[in-house]
């Protein structure tokens, strides 16, 4: 099941056990990671073979929602569940301007979001600034900066999900700038950096990796300005065939994007009395989270407690 172009790997897999979009724990398992390109999952050309798994199975990494009957059907002797199922957000960017993607938006979403760029304006002497980086000597600088500014993130902080700045990251930031295939931004305000946005590009697919910001600015909303200048710099290149946000479901993904397609993270793990145990004790976190979200939601309360959480 693997989209055309895609490697896979087999290695430990860290596994979050997460509550309230908060990192609590991880559990690993030696799995086969089988990623889904966009192109895979809109053509739906997805190998109907397995590749050889890892000593526990496998994490198929946005299957289309309508091959899990099949997958089903296929590995009865093994445990196959959800990880996660969500609808895979994208903007088709080919043939198009920012201008058919800004009238994407409602009359009232376009006026707050160019209210919510006058506000951040006018909070700083000079107002804001958006840089972009494309060649290896701009990302080695990004990079530097932008990860500075990522360890102080919620992301980063909370969901162990900033910007990778190991020296292996950064050498392949760089060494994919060098072929073309790195877009990268930073808003700058009052003399520094309060936002970030990181896009790898893959067959002239542009990939949702990392947007941060500043939680000192929250308020302002740096990281959704960003992005749509962002997105103005990047139609005005001509060349991007789509914007794919990837795995995972969110506010901002659903804001942003244009269509969708139904997907899901799906664990295919070997009938152990381990893996057993491990999934039940996951499906039971899993479960106590939903009841809990549903308890705050009664009482209108799950957004204070996320923001509490969050710090």
């Amino acid at each position: 099941m693997k989209g055309q172009g895609e490697e896979i790997s087999d290695h430990p897999v860290a596994l979050r056990i997460d509550i309230a979009g908060r990192t609590i724990g991880h559990v690993r398992r030696r799995l086969r990671v089988v990623p889904h390109s966009l192109d895979a999952v809109l053509t739906g050309e997805v190998d109907d073979g397995m590749a050889p798994p890892g000593r526990d199975g496998w994490m198929l990494r946005s299957l289309p929602v309508e091959r899990l009957p099949a997958l089903r059907a296929r590995m009865t002797d093994w445990l196959v569940t959800i990880r996660q199922d969500y609808p895979r957000h994208y903007i088709t960017m080919q043939y198009s301007s920012f201008d058919d993607w800004w009238q994407g938006f409602s009359s009232k979403t376009r006026s707050t979001l160019s209210r919510k760029a006058r506000r951040l304006a006018e909070q700083f002497d000079g107002g804001f600034t958006v840089r972009s980086y494309r060649t290896a000597a701009d990302i080695a600088e990004f990079m530097a900066v932008a990860g500075d500014l990522s360890r102080r993130t919620y992301q980063a902080r909370l969901m162990q999900a900033g910007l990778p700045t190991g020296e292996a990251d950064i050498a392949q930031a760089i060494a994919a700038a060098a072929a073309d295939n790195v877009r990268a931004f930073l808003l700058f305000a009052g003399g520094q950096a309060i936002a970030y946005l990181y896009l790898p590009v893959e067959q002239d697919v542009l990939i949702y990796a990392h947007l941060g910001y500043d939680p000192d600015f929250a308020e302002l909303s740096p990281g959704t300005v960003l992005h749509v200048e962002a997105m103005r710099a990047l139609y005005s290149e001509n060349r991007f065939r789509a914007f794919d946000f990837t795995e995972g479901d969110g506010a901002h993904k659903t804001q942003f994007g244009r269509a969708t397609v139904a997907c899901a993270d799906v664990l295919v793990l070997r009938p152990t009395l381990r893996n057993r145990a491990v999934l039940a004790m996951m499906q039971g976190i899993d479960g106590a989270a939903l009841h809990g979200k549903a308890l705050l939601d009664r009482f209108g309360l799950r957004a204070r407690v996320k923001a509490l959480i969050r710090g």
